[in-house]
C-alpha cells in the first residue's frame, strides 16, 4: 500500500495539545489494523533537545537507538505502544547541518543554496525516511510551534509541497487550535481560529480537519461557524474539551468518528473493527476513587512538571495496576539545602529522585537519600538519583563527607562516581553521552531480579558518569548490592541497599519504557514497597487482559 501522510499543525497558542492529539489519532488507526508511526518536526536550530535546559523544553525523551528527542515522542510511544527511531524527530538544526555539509562537499555542483528547494527538499527527504525505517503504512507528522512562527515557514512549505509529491489522496492536513473563553461575556470565541486558518491558507495549506481545543463544551452553533468560515466539512470540526484523564483522548476522538473520517478521506477501509472495551476499563479505573499514597519527587526542575513527564506517567501506570492513587509531592532539592520543604518529604510514603545535570540542588538530594536510608523509607533513584544514593552511602561507609562525583567536585579524594573512560576526551556536549538501549544482567536474590522476573533486560540510558569500580568492594562490604550489571560485569547498572525494604537506584531511565497498560516492573516494585509501608493492600481492577490487547 502507498504510504499515507497526516500532517498536524497548531494555531492560536503553543502547547495546545498537538502531541497528544497526534498520539491519540495514531491509536485510532492502529485499532483499525494499520501500521502507524509518528514524526515530530521541531523548528528550533538546536540539533536536538539534548543540550537544552528542561525549563526551555521539558524532558528529553530517549529512544532505543539513542536519539535525544522531544517529549511528544513519549506521548506517541505510550499511546500507540510502539518504539520509534531517530528519524521520528527532525529539527531545523539537523536540516541545515545536512544541507550545509552537502554544500561544503560540493554535492550541489556550485549551485546557489536556498530555502526553496534545498531546505524544503531535505525536510521532505526526512519525512520520507519514516516509512522506510519503520514500515509504517500511515505516518503522522506534527509540526512544533504555531502557524505564524517565522521559524516554521520552511516546514509548512515542505508540507504544502508534499500534497503534490504524494498526491491528494495520500495526504491530509489537521489543524489543532484553541478556543479562548471570555469570562466577562461567558463566550467561547472562534475568531482566533479563523485567523489561524487564514494564515495557514495563505501559505497554501487548507486544513481537511480542525480540532478545536477548549476548556468548555463547544456547542453546535460554534462548530457550524468554524466549518463555515474555515471552509471545512461540519463533521471535520472536532471539539476536544480538556479532560483530567489523558488516556481518555483516543475515545473522545473515536466518539467524534475521527477514525472513520480519516480513512474515508484517504480511501482506506478498516481491516478490523476497533474494540475499545479494554481501554474503557482502563479509563474507568483511572477515574475510580482509590486510596491515596504520597510520593515525594525531589528534583531541581520541579516548577515545570513537564521536565519529569515520563516519571510522572510511569508512577501513574504503576498506581493504576495496583489500584491506588498516587499524589506526587513536588519538592525542590535546593530548598531542602536551606532547611525548607522537609515537611513534604517527611509526610510522604516514598521518595523518587529523578535524573538531572549540574551541581545545583545536589546536596539536597543527597540529604534526601540519607533520610530515606536511615528511616527505611522506600527510595527509587533514577540515573542521577542512583548516583547520589551511592554518594550518600559512600560518605556513611567511608566515614568521610568528601565522597562525591567528579561531575560536582573534580578534586574529591573519593570519586565514587566518575567520568566513563571513553568520555574523557570528548569536548562536544550534544549527543555524546551513553545513550539508548543497553542490556543489563540481573543478579539472583535481589529486589531487581524479583521485580523483573527475568535474567536479562534492556533499558534506555542517558548519562556520562558511572559508578567507580574502585569502590565496589568497600561499599559491598558495607551493605550495598549490585543487582544489575552490564553483561561483561564492567558497569554497575542497578544498585540497592541490603537491610532496607526498598532502596534501589538505576543507572538507566526505566520511565521511558513504561506504558499505561504495561507498567514498568521497577515502578511497580517501588509502589508495592510504599503500600507495604502504609499498610495498604493492592486493589487492582479487572484489567489484566488490557496488556495482551495493547501490546
Amino acid at each position: 500500500m502507498t504510504t499515507k501522510y497526516i500532517f498536524l499543525t497548531g494555531g492560536v497558542v503553543s502547547s495546545v495539545g498537538k502531541g497528544v492529539t497526534a498520539a491519540a489519532i495514531g491509536r485510532l488507526l492502529k485499532e483499525r489494523g494499520f501500521q502507524v508511526s509518528v514524526q515530530k518536526l521541531d523548528p528550533y536550530l538546536n540539533v536536538d533537545p539534548g543540550t537544552m535546559s528542561p525549563y526551555q523544553h521539558g524532558e528529553v525523551f530517549v529512544l532505543d537507538d539513542g536519539a535525544e528527542t522531544d517529549l511528544d515522542l513519549g506521548h506517541y510511544e505510550r499511546f500507540i505502544d510502539i518504539s520509534l527511531s531517530r528519524v521520528c524527530n527532525v529539527t531545523t538544526g539537523q536540516v541545515y547541518a545536512e544541507v550545509i555539509s552537502k554544500e561544503r562537499r560540493g554535492d550541489y555542483l556550485g549551485g546557489t543554496i536556498q530555502v526553496i528547494p534545498h531546505i524544503t527538499n531535505e525536510i521532505k527527504r526526512r519525512i520520507g525516511l519514516v516509512s522506510k525505517a519503520t514500515g509504517a503504512e500511515i505516518v503522522l507528522v506534527e509540526i512544533g510551534g504555531t502557524v505564524g512562527d517565522i521559524e516554521s515557514l520552511p516546514f509548512l512549505e515542505a508540507l504544502r509541497q508534499m500534497r503534490s509529491d504524494v498526491g491528494r489522496e495520500n495526504s491530509l492536513y489537521i489543524h489543532v487550535t484553541w478556543l479562548p473563553y471570555i469570562g466577562a461575556t461567558g463566550e467561547l470565541k472562534t475568531k482566533p481560529t479563523q485567523h489561524s486558518v487564514r494564515e495557514l491558507r495563505s501559505i497554501g495549506i487548507s486544513p481537511d480537519m480542525i480540532v478545536a481545543r477548549s476548556d468548555f463544551m463547544v456547542d453546535e452553533e460554534l462548530m457550524d461557524k468554524i466549518a463555515l468560515f474555515c471552509d471545512v466539512e461540519k463533521r471535520a470540526v472536532v471539539p476536544m474539551v480538556t479532560t483530567k484523564v489523558l488516556y481518555e483522548v483516543p475515545m473522545m476522538l473515536e466518539k467524534a468518528r475521527v477514525g472513520e473520517y480519516l480513512l474515508e478521506r484517504m480511501g482506506l477501509t478498516a481491516r478490523q473493527e476497533p474494540d475499545w472495551s479494554l481501554w474503557e476499563k482502563l479509563v474507568a479505573e483511572i477515574r475510580r476513587e482509590k486510596p491515596t499514597v504520597k510520593v515525594a519527587l525531589v528534583g531541581k526542575y520541579v516548577e515545570l512538571h513537564d521536565a519529569y513527564m515520563s516519571v510522572r506517567e510511569a508512577v501513574k501506570h504503576a498506581a493504576l495496576a495496583l489500584g491506588v492513587e498516587v499524589e506526587i509531592v513536588w519538592v525542590h532539592s535546593s530548598e531542602l539545602e536551606k532547611g525548607r520543604g522537609w515537611e513534604s518529604v517527611h509526610s510522604s510514603d516514598g521518595i523518587i529522585v529523578p535524573g538531572g545535570f549540574g551541581s545545583r540542588g545536589i546536596e539536597g538530594k543527597i540529604l534526601t537519600a540519607r533520610y530515606a536510608r536511615e528511616n527505611k523509607v522506600p527510595y527509587f533513584g533514577l540515573c542521577l538519583g542512583m548516583q547520589l544514593m551511592v554518594i550518600e552511602f559512600s560518605r556513611y561507609a567511608l566515614g568521610n563527607e568528601e565522597a562525591n562525583s567528579t561531575e560536582f567536585d573534580r578534586s574529591t579524594p573519593y570519586p565514587v562516581i566518575d567520568l566513563m573512560p571513553d568520555q574523557r576526551d570528548i569536548a562536544d556536549m550534544g549527543g555524546t553521552m551513553r545513550l539508548g538501549l543497553y542490556p543489563c544482567q540481573l543478579q539472583p536474590n535481589t529486589l531487581a531480579a524479583k521485580a523483573y522476573q527475568q535474567d536479562l533486560v534492556k533499558e534506555r540510558h542517558r548519562h556520562r558518569f558511572e559508578f567507580n569500580n574502585a569502590y565496589r568492594k568497600v561499599l559491598e562490604d558495607a551493605g550495598m548490592r549490585y543487582s544489575g550489571l552490564s553483561p561483561d560485569g564492567r558497569l554497575v547498572e542497578i544498585a540497592e541497599m541490603e537491610e532496607h525494604p526498598f532502596m534501589l537506584g538505576t543507572q538507566f531511565h526505566p520511565e521511558f519504557l513504561s506504558r499505561p497498560n504495561r507498567p514498568h516492573p521497577l515502578f511497580l516494585a517501588f509502589l508495592e514497597a510504599v503500600l507495604k509501608r502504609t499498610g495498604l493492600l493492592p486493589q487492582p481492577a479487572n484489567i489484566e487482559s488490557v496488556e495482551a490487547k495493547i501490546e
